[in-house]
């Protein structure tokens, strides 16, 4: 485990400025398995949902599905003002700033309560969710679309407490494999932060 967490930290910050965004415009992004895949076709989402798993994880207890639940939920609701045409400012540095500081968050090993949790939860899945929805074209079925992109969402969650689970339990040094996988899901955030700045 100790020799494959560095390698991730490396391909994680290699990778970061050619995955880019998953939202840059897709074109057709109708439908449910549209929006399966859109959170899967960027580094930034991915990162940032899994890395929600790992918190979730860490913090145990009720965190384990009240942080992913929250996210999700307000992911939905921010993809349908995505959908309404709404405007939220700063989208794209919020979710280069989302992995920065979940990955921040998870290598420092930062214990905090619940609702602080889901509160950082719900802050970041605005920007997720908005980014989404607002790459719902009109002809599209938005429900379709949002059901897709939550499904999407949840298993990449469930793929983080997973991966939460593998690196306490079969790393002798679980707090060290936390701490390099959070640090390279930290890097990769300022790289695409450096992106949008």
């Amino acid at each position: 485990m100790r020799k494959i967490l560095p390698g991730l930290a490396v391909a994680a910050a290699t990778l970061a400025p050619v995955a880019a965004f998953a939202h840059a415009g897709h074109g057709d992004t109708a439908g449910f398995a549209h929006g399966f895949v859109h959170p899967l076709g960027g580094l930034d989402h991915m990162l940032a949902m899994v890395t929600i798993g790992i918190l979730a994880y860490q913090l145990g207890g009720r965190a384990l599905w009240l942080v992913p639940t929250t996210f999700v939920a307000v992911m939905a609701a921010a993809g349908l003002a995505g959908v309404a045409g709404l405007h939220i400012p700063y989208t794209e540095a919020g979710i280069g700033l989302s992995v920065l500081v979940l990955g921040a968050v998870v290598a420092l090993g930062l214990r905090f309560p619940v609702a602080i949790a889901m509160g950082l939860a719900a802050l970041f899945a605005v920007f997720h969710g908005f980014a989404h929805g607002a790459e719902m074209p009109l002809e599209g079925s938005a429900a379709a679309y949002g059901a897709g992109f939550m499904l999407a969402t949840a298993l990449l969650h469930l793929t983080g407490i997973g991966l939460g689970f593998a690196v306490g339990y079969l790393s002798r040094r679980g707090q060290l494999g936390y701490r390099l996988a959070g640090s390279a899901v930290a890097l990769a955030g300022v790289a695409l932060l450096t992106q949008v700045v």
